[in-house]
């Protein structure tokens, strides 16, 4: 697991997950959201990003499968993303 702090005000934390592909973000509004099938570049990308923000939504929003954190579902409503 690779894991990251960014200075984002959009984006607190990130890991990486290469075995399962499994990027996960800690949005500093919503909290933790996994996104499946995602190579570990985008995750590199991300890490370097000048705009954390930026970056994930022109590459990663609503380009790979998403879930809230299965820890925290029962806390928040149903996701639509």
């Amino acid at each position: 697991m690779r894991a990251a702090r960014l200075s984002s005000s959009v984006i607190r934390k990130i890991a990486y997950d290469d075995e399962r592909e499994a990027l996960s973000i800690w949005f500093a509004e919503t909290g933790r959201y996994i996104y499946h099938g995602v190579p570990g570049a985008v995750f590199d990308a991300l890490r370097k990003a000048p705009s954390a923000g930026r970056y994930f939504n022109e590459c990663i929003k609503r380009r790979y499968r998403c879930e809230p954190d299965p820890e925290r579902r029962r806390y928040r409503p149903p996701w639509n993303g």
